[in-house]
């Protein structure tokens, strides 16, 4: 995949309603984790990454009055898109040109309320397309975790295959009490900011977010600095469990291992890893033994969870997004509340904003249901 330029990108977050913003924001070591009373979410207190009702009254105000009736989730995934277009040269009414759009639930706040078709993803996905008068059906990719980074492989995959020449990849989630009272059963959620990796590590914050990336072959499109090119994707499945990763971290060192085969590389050509890191006891682990199993255990590593939380069919998009522009500027994040290691592998945990040049960017992914991505962005 060496000719795959990501051409233009975007990102939605409590970080803040651009890129730059939020990358800003981690150059900063500045997160946007913090503590809500909200019963419409839960009883208890909680902490979360969320937008603030500024962002809400925003995206109300420029998307809200249209015949159409956009839901939340809609008018994020549009506003990225069309931050995102607003800084390239496409046709998005090109038949080559196609909607890909990552989440992993949607418009679930309104189970028992909607029609099951409003519900749908595709149905939000059709809404999407229409507002921007694309002529293609619009893809949705939806598989737990991993959902970002899979939308992007599958766009890079099909523009590989000539069936397409672009692809916008948008990816979304809102916190809300289904959402949280799901994790809340799998006791995965943290009662204090997230620590990825630390020792002292008790789980997972959740977050909402949106982010957009346009992918192309064609360099002409480019009006800013590209992002970076996607040189190469792996996807494995482990079957260990319906919500437990697998103890071994093997099928998701396959993944990395596949990833870095379609690149041409190896793995002392990785400078940065943006890992799952979900601070999860058995995330962290499982990722932690495949980053060992593929050779990494000295590659600087973040996790951008660490920032924003779990953005879920978001979090492959935005976290690409920020380790690139990170590769870009020859800087490695922080990795926030990272103190001592907790994992039984050794791994390079960045505490501080550092320098160094990159040319080779790892992004892992892993979710429910035992699957796995790896992502290797190239350097512009």
């Amino acid at each position: 995949m060496q000719n795959i330029v990501a051409v233009s990108h975007a990102i939605l977050s409590p970080l803040g309603i651009s890129s730059q913003q939020c990358f800003e924001q981690v150059k900063q070591q500045a997160g946007a984790i913090k503590e809500y009373q909200d019963s419409s979410i839960s009883k208890e207190s909680f902490f979360a990454s969320r937008l603030s009702t500024d962002v809400w009254m925003m995206l109300q105000a420029r998307f809200g009055g249209g015949k159409q009736l956009l839901s939340p989730f809609e008018q994020m995934c549009i506003y990225v898109i069309e931050e995102a277009l607003s800084k390239c040269n496409i046709d998005v009414r090109s038949k080559d040109c196609v909607l890909i759009l990552s989440s992993t639930k949607g418009n679930i706040e309104w189970l028992g309320e909607q029609s099951d078709e409003r519900i749908s993803l595709q149905h939000s996905a059709k809404l999407i397309n229409d507002h921007f008068g694309m002529k293609t059906k619009p893809i949705v990719v939806s598989n737990a975790c991993i959902s970002g980074s899979l939308a992007l492989i599958t766009a890079a995959r099909m523009i590989e295959a000539g069936k397409f020449k672009r692809a916008i990849v948008v990816g979304c989630d809102r916190l809300n009490s289904f959402v949280f009272s799901g994790f809340k059963s799998f006791k995965a959620l943290a009662e204090r900011a997230c620590k990825p990796f630390d020792k002292n590590r008790t789980g997972i914050n959740l977050g909402e977010a949106a982010a957009a990336i346009v992918l192309s072959n064609e360099i002409t499109d480019i009006e800013e600095q590209p992002l970076g090119y996607l040189s190469g994707g792996g996807v494995t499945n482990d079957a260990n469990h319906l919500s437990g990763p697998s103890r071994t971290g093997a099928e998701l060192s396959e993944a990395i291992n596949r990833a870095m085969k379609e690149s041409g590389i190896n793995a002392a050509d990785i400078g940065m890893i943006s890992a799952h890191g979900t601070a999860t006891v058995f995330n962290d682990e499982m990722e932690a033994k495949a980053l060992h199993l593929s050779g990494m255990g000295n590659v600087p590593l973040h996790s951008l969870k660490s920032y924003v939380g779990h953005t879920l069919g978001a979090a492959g998009i935005i976290e690409s997004i920020i380790a690139c522009m990170a590769m870009n500027k020859d800087l490695l994040p922080a990795s926030l509340g990272f103190d001592e290691a907790g994992v039984s592998e050794k791994i390079n945990v960045t505490n501080r904003l550092q320098s160094q040049s990159s040319g080779y960017v790892l992004k892992t992914a892993s979710g429910f249901g035992g699957c796995n991505a790896a992502l290797i962005w190239k350097k512009y």
